[in-house]
């Protein structure tokens, strides 16, 4: 019967050491649990504020909706046409087994490639409204009011790649339908809140190697989004842990998360500071490697729009929240707003 018992490294991070002395198999498992500093009074005082759920409702006249998606439609949607290439080739006069295995047996001598038109066949059926409100979570009316109403040459994409149509055409709306959310979202506190456990339950792909080794953070090791060694969020948690002013914080996870209606959208940091150090306390931040709204997806865009409401709404005079790309334009966030 296997043994488990509980090991410490030198960094201080722990593993389980499970042996088999039927097979002779190691298998450790690496944790990164909640330390001491999750306890202090100052990340408390943060967890206490934030952590809480939240509804939301949403009210907008579906006839401006209607209005902006064709007009938006009309404007950008480009559906490219599927192409097909003939090749034309020549058997060898003389072959043996390794052409013939390979692929190799005939010559290529030339080939052509054309554009096929009338992609759309009538064996297969694509229920044209139903997908793309299906994709929007929007009635087949509204949608059907849309598609009548698009430019002939819109329209007529359809035919030519069905597929890529109808992902497109979902796409654009719930684009405009996400910049009308930002203007109509009204968020509601719902009872309960997150368990500490969310801290634990994720597990990273990275390896402990490539993780951050924290001082300040909630727990030893902090995960940072990318492969590169010198990310955005890797250059500012390091930033964010040798700061004499910052005194604990947290990397969230994509558990601790806001509603929106395109998407759940999750905060990346929770940041205590000492106090009188900067003009802010708090700080709920979003490590972004552009501060260009212009180049923000709409829909991450809109998710982030969403997320500034909410925390402006509940923030004081001590806690603010917004999007970063170094923690220099974070102080600079703190000390202005």
């Amino acid at each position: 019967m296997p043994c488990v018992r509980e090991q410490a490294t030198r960094d201080g991070g722990r593993y389980f050491k499970a042996s088999s002395s039927d097979h002779g198999t190691k298998t450790k498992v690496k944790e990164n649990p909640l330390n001491d500093n999750f306890a202090k009074a100052e990340f408390q005082a943060l967890w206490e504020k934030i952590n809480h759920r939240y509804g939301y409702t949403v009210e907008f006249d579906s006839n401006e909706l209607i209005r902006k998606s064709i007009d938006y439609i009309n404007k950008k949607l480009f559906v490219s046409e599927l192409q097909y290439t003939t090749m034309i080739g020549r058997q060898k006069a003389e072959m043996n087994e390794h052409d013939v295995g390979s692929g190799t047996s005939f010559t290529d001598e030339k080939t052509r490639t054309q554009t096929l038109r009338q992609a759309h066949s009538s064996r297969l059926q694509y229920d044209l409204v139903g997908k793309i409100a299906e994709g929007t979570v929007l009635t087949r009316k509204t949608v059907a009011t849309i598609l009548k109403d698009l430019n002939a040459d819109k329209l007529s994409m359809f035919k030519n790649n069905p597929e890529e149509f109808i992902s497109k055409v979902i796409k654009l709306i719930k684009e405009q339908k996400a910049n009308m959310i930002v203007e109509h979202i009204f968020y509601n506190q719902l009872e309960g809140g997150y368990d500490s456990a969310i801290f634990t339950a994720e597990k990273s792909s990275q390896t402990f190697d490539k993780a951050f080794r924290a001082n300040k953070a909630i727990q030893d090791y902090v995960f940072t989004d990318g492969s590169a060694e010198k990310s955005i969020e890797r250059r500012f948690v390091e930033d964010l842990d040798a700061a004499q002013e910052v005194c604990v914080y947290a990397k969230l996870p994509k558990g601790f998360h806001i509603p929106t209606p395109v998407g759940n959208y999750s905060p990346d940091w929770a940041i205590a500071f000492y106090e009188g150090t900067v003009k802010h306390i708090f700080f709920v931040a979003e490590t972004k490697g552009t501060m260009d709204s212009l180049n923000l997806r709409p829909i991450e865009q809109a998710k982030i729009s969403c997320a500034k409401k909410l925390f402006n709404e509940i923030s004081t005079s001590n806690v603010k929240y917004g999007a970063v790309d170094s923690y220099q334009r974070l102080l600079d966030i703190m000390n202005t707003v």
